[in-house]
């Protein structure tokens, strides 16, 4: 049962994250608000970030993280298990609910070595869908092996100061971005001066990752980050156009309508044709003489560019956007 004393502090932590919100906007309004969380809710690291849902064609991967008490490799090691990682892939299958385990218990032992190396003994985590952006925005807390494990009341505490974090990230997302929806812009993000992202949309992503394969996020591009002194300019990348517009100490980049029929480039199209035929991205791999990560990679493209989520849309979708003179040959 949570005692006064405890509720009456996590009261002020709201007050407090709010103020923090109107104050500090939202280059470290997070990393705030989680310390302020931690008077209340003790954790020895954090993590937090926008995250892709786990699929048939590709493992979950952070694009827009941050993190307190972790080094700044933490994130790309953890991508290196990300596909066989049991407490993330829960964590994704139940949005809004609050996932705790304790020990390295993982089935791939590969998990538990890399838990180990940051002494991940006790998790908590929570992640929310945002619709808007085609992303699921996660907050992840560790405490060591010598420590307690998170208990039921703080299970609680956490889920309720996450829904007031993540509204109130939303509300500064939405201020930030309101004055270029005018611009049929496909989708937008929202980058520090440094490069280093606020906000990252899935359709932004996928064509930064198309234009730039192996591109891992949280940090634009060295191309895109030499651009960002230069806003209001608009910049080619690949087969995009991407807009920048200076907003205060951030940089809004929106994305390009795509225009309608050419979508995907033609071995993008083949892939996601096999694929809605049934074949396994392994199976295309071997088809078309690619490795299966550059299959995945495509078959993601395919996806957030067409806004489907399964193997039926996806091939309702491919013969809707395909070209007049391919439907009438």
């Amino acid at each position: 049962m949570l005692s006064s004393t405890r509720f009456k502090a996590f009261n002020r932590c709201v007050l407090q994250l709010a103020s923090l919100a109107r104050e500090g906007g939202g280059s470290h309004f997070i990393a705030e608000g989680l310390q302020a969380f931690r008077a209340i809710v003790p954790f020895a690291s954090a993590w937090w970030g926008e995250m892709s849902g786990a699929g048939a064609t590709a493992a979950p991967q952070s694009w827009m993280h941050g993190r307190i008490d972790l080094p700044p490799a933490f994130a790309r090691e953890w991508s290196e298990v990300a596909g066989i990682d049991c407490f993330a892939h829960t964590t994704l299958a139940r949005p809004g609910q609050v996932v705790r385990d304790s020990e390295f218990t993982d089935p791939n032992e590969a998990v538990n070595v890399f838990a180990r190396r940051y002494d991940l003994y006790h998790l908590m985590c929570i992640t929310f869908e945002l619709p808007q952006s085609g992303l699921n925005f996660y907050v992840c807390l560790y405490r060591g092996e010598h420590d307690a494990a998170f208990c039921e009341s703080e299970d609680g505490l956490f889920a309720a100061f996450c829904e007031h974090l993540l509204q109130l990230w939303r509300f500064q997302v939405q201020d930030m971005i309101r004055l270029d929806t005018g611009n049929a812009a496909a989708d937008f993000a929202i980058a520090r001066l440094d490069g280093s992202l606020l906000y990252v949309g899935a359709r932004v992503c996928a064509a930064i990752e198309q234009a730039l394969p192996g591109w891992s996020g949280s940090l634009l591009p060295p191309q895109v980050c030499a651009q960002l002194a230069r806003a209001p300019c608009v910049m080619r990348l690949g087969r995009s156009s991407l807009t920048l517009s200076a907003n205060g100490e951030h940089v809004i980049v929106s994305l390009e309508a795509p225009v309608p029929g050419v979508l995907l480039a033609p071995r993008e199209r083949t892939a996601a044709m096999l694929f809605a035929a049934g074949h396994s991205y392994k199976e295309i791999a071997r088809m078309l003489s690619l490795s299966p990560a550059t299959v995945r990679t495509y078959l993601r493209n395919c996806y957030v560019q067409l806004g489907v989520k399964s193997k039926v849309e996806l091939g309702a979708a491919l013969r809707l956007s395909m070209p007049v003179a391919e439907k009438t040959a």
